[in-house]
């Protein structure tokens, strides 16, 4: 029960912390090879696309997981077999041997319905690359300013009105690209104008500073994937999206 505990815990961090998403990814490789290999009845090494599906399918697991689909690894192992029967029978389409209306395994689905889905899971493997390359450069840009990720997390705003607050103040600096290109050149965050033009209480931007500075460091760069990541937290969250 406490295991079980700290893996959910675990999750919920990952949903907010993108480093912290992939750390917990990279921890249950066995599980999500283990599983992947239960699918296809013989060992999944990285190179077949089924592990790639697999992972991919184990970090919707974390997007989507909540308290009520009850422990997370049977929801993730649920997922990761579902996603790659869906890969195999998509694939069995593409050779012509099966009908388009023949129902999935532990679907109510069918292959016609499947044809609907946009989903194209080898690009969603790419995509998962491009997220920790897109990682990795910040990383180092936020070395430059003496922030990591770390810090990101221990600074994020705990509270539902303090993270509104923050999001005010973040998109008044998206609207007001001077603001950007002060961050850039200085590396200190505009303090005094973002209380000026935003409103919020100095002391809520102070204390929130790293949380904020790494936020409109991510609206500098073309960081699209992160953000994409951060607006379906924050939504998660009932936040402002930013």
């Amino acid at each position: 029960m406490q295991k079980e505990h700290q893996i959910i815990m675990s999750v919920y961090q990952a949903k907010e912390d993108l480093q912290k998403a992939d750390d917990l990814i990279r921890d249950y490789i066995p599980f999500i090879k283990s599983e992947a290999s239960k699918c296809i009845s013989r060992f999944c090494s990285e190179q077949d696309d089924e592990f790639s599906i697999a992972m991919i399918a184990f970090h919707e697991a974390i997007l989507g997981y909540e308290h009520d689909r009850g422990a997370f690894l049977p929801y993730a192992a649920m997922l990761i077999r579902n996603r790659i029967i869906d890969f195999q029978r998509k694939e069995t389409r593409h050779q012509g041997n099966v009908s388009l209306n023949e129902e999935i395994k532990d679907s109510d689905q069918t292959l016609l319905d499947q044809i609907a889905d946009k989903r194209n899971y080898i690009q969603e493997s790419t995509n998962l690359e491009a997220t920790k390359q897109e990682i990795e450069e910040l990383s180092a840009v936020m070395a430059d300013f003496g922030v990591t990720f770390s810090d990101v997390a221990d600074n994020s705003p705990k509270q539902e009105r303090t993270l509104e607050a923050c999001a005010v103040a973040i998109n008044y600096a998206i609207e007001n690209k001077h603001l950007l290109d002060t961050l850039l050149k200085t590396k200190k965050l505009p303090l005094a104008q973002l209380v000026k033009g935003s409103g919020i209480e100095r002391k809520t931007l102070e204390r929130h500073r790293k949380y904020i500075l790494v936020m409109l460091l991510i609206q500098t760069n073309g960081y699209e994937i992160i953000r994409g990541h951060l607006r379906h937290a924050l939504k998660t969250k009932g936040g402002t999206s930013v």
